[in-house]
C-alpha cells in the first residue's frame, strides 16, 4: 500500500510540474495578447475538458506531459485571418522569447520554492560523517554489489574473519585509516583473493585485534562485506535568508550534475542493462517509470517519516530542475530550440540592417523539419531505452 501511495504521489507531482510549465507559456502568451486555444495535461484521447473564454482546458488519457496550443506558434500553421495579428510568430522577438522561456522559469521557480520550504520546515539534512566503525556485517558474498544475501552462499570475508558490529577499523593491510574514505581506498588498492591483516579496536577489549581477511571479488573489485557507521547526521531548520541561499546552491549543484549526466549519457548507454549502470553519472538517469518506482520504494522503506519526506521532495525538485535544464537544450521541438530560432532571426535581422537590407523575417521552418524529426526520434528512442532499462535493471532509491 505504501509503495502504491508513493507511486501515485510522484505521478501527481509530475502532473503538477507539467501544469506549471505549460501554465508559464499560457499566462505569458495571454498577457501579451496572443491567442491560446488549448491547455491540456497529458496526451491522447481527452478524458474531460471545459472551455473558459477562448481557451479549452482539460486532461488527456496518457499522463506523460502536456501542451499549450498557441495560434501561429510557427509560420507553417494555417491561421484564421481574424487571428493573424495575434499569431505567435508575428509578435516581437522579446515577447516570443519570454513566452518560450516562461515554462523553464516556472519549473526552476517551483524547485526554488520547494527547496526553501523544505529547508524551513523539514530542515536541511546533515549527512554526518562516515566512520571506520562497523555498523553491519554482510552475511554472504553477493553476485553483485547492489544485491542482498538470499541465504546460503559463501560467507563474506568480514563475516568469515569474525568482524563484528561496533569494531573500529584502525588499519587495513598495514595502512592506517582514520575515516571511511581512507578505508575504502585501502580496500580498493587490495587484490581480491589476497589475505590482508585488518586491525580493529573492539568494545570491551583493551588491546587491538588483528583479523586475517581474505577478500572476495564482486563486480571485478575487492569485496570486504561491511557497512560503516555514520555519526552526526540530523536536520537543521533554516531561516528565510539561509533557506534562500541553500535553495540557490542546491539548484546550481543540481544543474551542474545534470550537465555531467548529459555529457556522460552516450558512453553510459551500453551499461544501462548491466550491474555497472550506476557506476557513472549517465547511468543514474532514469525514465518516468523509474522515478515512479523510486518514489514507491521511498514510501515503502523503513526510513523515518522525515527522511522519506526529504527524499520524496528531493526527487520532485530534481524532476523540475531536469525539466527546466532539458528544455533549454537548443533542439527543436524543445523550448531551447525555439529560443535558438528567435535568436537566429534577430541576429540575421541585425546583419541585414547593418548592410542596409530589409529584415528577412521569420525562419523557413520547413528547412528545419528534418532536424526536428531527428531530435524527436532521438529523444523518443532514448526515452524508450530508459524505460526498458528501468523495468529490467531498475535504479535504487537515493540514500
Amino acid at each position: 500500500m505504501a509503495f502504491l501511495l508513493g507511486a501515485v504521489a510522484f505521478v501527481v507531482a509530475l502532473l503538477v510540474s507539467v501544469m506549471l510549465h505549460e501554465g508559464g507559456h499560457l499566462l505569458t502568451a495571454k498577457r501579451f495578447g496572443m491567442k491560446a486555444t488549448q491547455y491540456f495535461v497529458g496526451f491522447g484521447p481527452t478524458l474531460w475538458s471545459w472551455r473558459r473564454g477562448e481557451t479549452e482546458y482539460g486532461v488527456k488519457a496518457i499522463p506523460l506531459g502536456g501542451f499549450v496550443k498557441i495560434v501561429g506558434y510557427t509560420p507553417l500553421e494555417e491561421i484564421d485571418p481574424a487571428d493573424r495579428d495575434r499569431a505567435f510568430y508575428r509578435q516581437p522577438a522579446g515577447r516570443r522569447a519570454v513566452v518560450i522561456g516562461a515554462g523553464v522559469v516556472v519549473n526552476l521557480a517551483f524547485a526554488f520554492v520547494l527547496l526553501m520550504a523544505m529547508a524551513m520546515t523539514v530542515g536541511v539534512r546533515d549527512p554526518g560523517s562516515v566512520t571506520t566503525t562497523v555498523d553491519e556485517v554482510t552475511a554472504c558474498v553477493p553476485e553483485h554489489v547492489q544485491d542482498d544475501c538470499a541465504g546460503g552462499g559463501t560467507r563474506s570475508p568480514a563475516a568469515a574473519a569474525g568482524l563484528r558490529a561496533g569494531d573500529r577499523v584502525v588499519s587495513f593491510g598495514g595502512v592506517r585509516v582514520a575515516d571511511w574514505a581512507e578505508l575504502r581506498a585501502a580496500i580498493a588498492d587490495a587484490a581480491p583473493g589476497r589475505t590482508v591483516p585488518v586491525v580493529v579496536l573492539r568494545p570491551g577489549t583493551s588491546r587491538p585485534l588483528t583479523l586475517p581477511v581474505r577478500l572476495a571479488k564482486v563486480d571485478g573489485r575487492p569485496f570486504l562485506g561491511m557497512s560503516a557507521r555514520t555519526v552526526g547526521e540530523g536536520y537543521t531548520r533554516e531561516g528565510p535568508v539561509d533557506a534562500a541561499a541553500f535553495a540557490g546552491r542546491a539548484i546550481g549543484t543540481t544543474v551542474a550534475g545534470i550537465g555531467k549526466v548529459l555529457v556522460d549519457l552516450p558512453s553510459a548507454i551500453p551499461k544501462l542493462f548491466t550491474p555497472e549502470r550506476e557506476s557513472t553519472p549517465g547511468g543514474q538517469v532514469g525514465s518516468v517509470v523509474g522515478a515512479t518506482e523510486v518514489s514507491g520504494q521511498i514510501f515503502s522503506s523503513e526510513s523515518t517519516t522525515r527522511d522519506k519526506l526529504t527524499l520524496y521532495l528531493s526527487l520532485v525538485i530534481s524532476v523540475n530542475i531536469f525539466l527546466g535544464a532539458l528544455n533549454v537544450l537548443p533542439l527543436l521541438p524543445l523550448d531551447g530550440g525555439h529560443l535558438a530560432v528567435v535568436a537566429y532571426e534577430r541576429a540575421r535581422a541585425r546583419v541585414a540592417r547593418f548592410r542596409g537590407r530589409p529584415d528577412p523575417g521569420t525562419v523557413d521552418m520547413t528547412k528545419l523539419m528534418p532536424l526536428t524529426y531527428l531530435a524527436v526520434l532521438l529523444l523518443v528512442g532514448l526515452g524508450v531505452l530508459l524505460i526498458l532499462a528501468d523495468l529490467v535493471n531498475p535504479l535504487r532509491p537515493p540514500q
